[in-house]
């Protein structure tokens, strides 16, 4: 979350979206057109980066060398995205319209809305690309949906300011983080409810999936640290502290993490600290630190691993990093407050 959103939030609360009344028929009749549009939707346009731009409302598309090409009109505070599994559609998760729009790539618009709960963060899709997981922030809770039919499945209490969800590729289990109770959440997602508490770092954040998924690595923003767990016994294995020099901890804030294509580095945003760091996977060592913009916050890599992107909330900008070189190339201007990126092969 960042640092105005509470304020902004709590300014402004829109109505919720009201679905319109359909018989039986009628929807069948749309969901079947829907799924028959879907099919024929042509395929992506490849080498795109997708950047969500809170204060703008749009989702801002560049090529993979940074040249800002268009931007797509979304709903309210777009903060993070997931590509369809076909790649063909967006998610986005909107904060302050409390919902889910769905974009059309090819089209470039919004084809559809979801209505969610008060102030959607992150989401995870289960692996058959059918249910999103989200975390509802005000209501700590993480609630599941029916991306056909737009229906809410259930909902599990949470520790205060759920965030990050990862779902594990075997769709049995969802991990998310309360930022509030420095925890990780195990929840069964056939039982419904939360079967064991990690204790991690301060304030933890994202998520992402390493070591053939063995390993959890936890971003603990207020920590300095990434708290790395095992998926086989739910225990902390390895606390990675970050340090920069000059730097005081209180100013090293992890929050994006992202795995290269070949599972060996997870690049870490250090936040207020305005750098991303490579990270070895398996020593768990920093090899290196790339200074980028200010409040180094989403991170994206390419497909072919040679280029990492990261985007900086307070410099408005996204930074490319050529992993080769170990070194930022350049920076390209990426709407008001941007925060997640996404790349398209």
């Amino acid at each position: 979350m960042h640092p105005t959103a509470l304020e902004s939030r709590k300014s402004y609360r829109p109505a919720r979206f009201l679905r319109s009344s359909l018989t039986l028929g009628a929807s069948i009749a749309v969901s079947v057109f829907l799924s028959t549009a879907r099919a024929q939707l042509p395929a992506p346009t490849p080498n795109r980066v997708y950047v969500s731009s809170e204060k703008d409302n749009r989702i801002q598309v560049f090529d993979t060398q940074g040249l800002r090409l268009s931007a797509i009109d979304v709903c309210k505070r777009p903060r993070h995205m997931q590509f369809s599994p076909d790649h063909r559609q967006i998610y986005v998760s909107c904060g302050d319209s409390n919902q889910m729009g769905r974009v059309d790539l090819a089209s470039a618009k919004v084809t559809e809305t979801m209505p969610l709960g008060d102030s959607p963060e992150i989401f995870d899709l289960s692996p058959d690309g059918k249910t999103a997981f989200v975390s509802i922030e005000d209501e700590n809770v993480m609630a599941a949906y029916d991306l056909q039919s737009r229906a809410k499945l259930f909902e599990v209490k949470t520790g205060v300011e759920p965030e990050g969800i990862l779902v594990m590729p075997d769709g049995k289990h969802a991990y998310v983080t309360s930022e509030g109770a420095n925890v990780v959440h195990l929840i069964d997602v056939a039982q419904q409810k939360v079967v064991k508490n990690i204790r991690v770092g301060n304030r933890p954040r994202r998520l992402v999936l390493a070591a053939n998924g063995k390993e959890l690595w936890v971003s603990n923003e207020l920590g300095a640290s990434v708290s790395i767990l095992s998926t086989e016994d739910q225990t902390v294995k390895h606390t990675l502290q970050f340090k920069l020099k000059g730097m005081r901890a209180s100013d090293i804030t992890p929050v994006g993490m992202a795995l290269s294509p070949d599972g060996k580095t997870v690049w870490v945003t250090l936040g207020r600290a305005n750098h991303v760091a490579e990270v070895d996977q398996a020593s768990r060592q920093v090899r290196n630190t790339i200074l980028v913009g200010k409040r180094a916050w989403g991170v994206a890599v390419h497909p072919d691993g040679k280029t990492v992107y990261v985007t900086n909330g307070l410099s408005d900008d996204m930074t490319l990093v050529d992993t080769d070189a170990g070194k930022a190339v350049r920076s390209v201007a990426a709407g008001r407050a941007p925060h997640s990126v996404l790349v398209q092969p």
